[in-house]
């Protein structure tokens, strides 16, 4: 042996953390780790040494485009502004900035509410039992970001395909990656050509309009940014809305508390966010581009580096009691979204979303209850479940 674990190391249904992560954040320095795809990495387990490579340049993302970098799937998709160092990364964050602004996330808010609100409306006519993945929590997230990208309704079901395809660790022929990654792009640069030809209300043709004599974005950009969003706004969103709930229905004071104080959900949305590990395994590795000590480990220029966000936000050298749900925890700056350059610029909306799921759900559904089936997804990168049969 020499002495490489194999990784991720989360299996199986449910939403704990594998001991694992806490037998890596004891052990002095990194721990070298190999996924089922790619070269060996350095895993970081601590949140101190997660925040350290997540904000050090030294550490790069677009290196990775060079290497057979780690991964759970054969193919390597492309990782799009996530692939991206200086300058090219930071003058497309600007634009983002520019067009994707607190205000306009703000000014969504209303209609997210009235989404949430119309499809439980939906989901209980139906009956007394729903799914509240495939009935709430996937055509919630689908719709908001297909609104905020300006994406007609008759074109929105396409969306979960593609979604289903990234995310999905299954193995896939070379031919079937190939065709659904044209199909995306495609469609994402016929829109944007459309945008640029009649601009709307929307993101796309903010970014179009976003852009002057130092900050320019090629069609090309405009579709990875538009892939970027679609991947960290729906099938994470989705996710998390049943994980939330799962965790709060068999916590023992987790929906009872929010139904006693809703003002905590803001507070429960960022606990939420740090104590779920989401990922089933850290993507998307930083290499060296030089020598750098980290946790008292020398990682050496091209060598791979794979941050574990769940276990950082687990670290009890960060967290009193990491392992306890604190829905008014305090000093709460988890890493749930990541830190440094490539901190999710989608977190805004992401925030509004899952409050305003949350905050319809409490108060439409106050007796919430697990009713029958739940269906933990198999072998894929993003934890959650298929089927989520509730009651109410």
């Amino acid at each position: 042996m020499d002495g490489t674990e194999s990784y991720p190391f989360n299996h199986g249904a449910g939403l704990a953390l594998d001991d694992a992560y806490a037998e890596a954040r004891e052990r002095p320095g990194l721990t070298r780790v190999r996924m089922p795809f790619g070269e060996p990495a350095w895993l970081v387990t601590r949140y101190a040494d997660a925040r350290q490579v997540l904000g050090d340049r030294r550490f790069s993302t677009q290196l990775a485009t060079e290497h057979d970098w780690a991964r759970v799937i054969p193919m390597r998709a492309e990782m799009g502004i996530l692939g991206l160092d200086a300058p090219d990364h930071p003058r497309l964050r600007r634009l983002v900035a520019k067009a994707f602004t607190a205000a306009r996330i703000e000014g969504l808010r209303p209609w997210v509410r009235d989404l949430a609100h119309r499809l439980i409306t939906d989901m209980t006519a139906e009956g007394d039992t729903a799914d509240l993945a495939e009935q709430f929590a996937l055509p919630f997230s689908v719709q908001v970001i297909c609104e905020l990208l300006g994406v007609p309704p008759e074109d929105r079901p396409k969306f979960r395909g593609w979604t289903d395809w990234v995310f999905s660790t299954v193995p896939i022929s070379p031919e079937e990656f190939m065709a659904n990654h044209a199909a995306f792009r495609g469609y994402m640069a016929a829109l944007v050509d459309a945008r640029r030809e009649a601009p709307r209300d929307d993101l796309l043709s903010a970014l179009i309009r976003a852009q002057d004599d130092e900050d320019t974005i090629s069609s090309d950009e405009l579709v990875d940014l538009a892939n970027s969003l679609l991947l960290a706004g729906h099938e994470t969103t989705a996710s998390q809305v049943t994980n939330f709930v799962d965790v709060l229905l068999h916590d023992a004071r987790g929906w009872s508390r929010l139904l006693a104080d809703p003002d905590l959900v803001p507070s429960a949305v960022e606990e939420l966010t740090r104590f779920v590990p989401l990922m089933s395994g850290s993507v998307f590795p930083r290499y060296a581009a030089e020598d750098v000590e980290v946790g008292g480990t020398l990682v050496r220029a091209g060598e791979g580096v794979l941050v574990s966000l769940g276990s950082a936000d687990r670290d009890p050298g960060r967290f009193a009691e990491p392992d306890r749900l604190d829905l008014a925890r305090e000093n709460n700056v988890h890493l749930g979204y990541s830190h440094g350059a490539h901190h999710c610029f989608g977190a805004a909306l992401a925030r509004v979303e899952l409050q305003e799921a949350l905050r319809a759900l409490l108060e439409r559904l106050p007796g919430l209850e697990v009713a029958g089936e739940v269906t933990w997804k198999p072998q894929v990168s993003v934890r959650g479940v298929s089927q989520y049969t509730v009651g109410w």
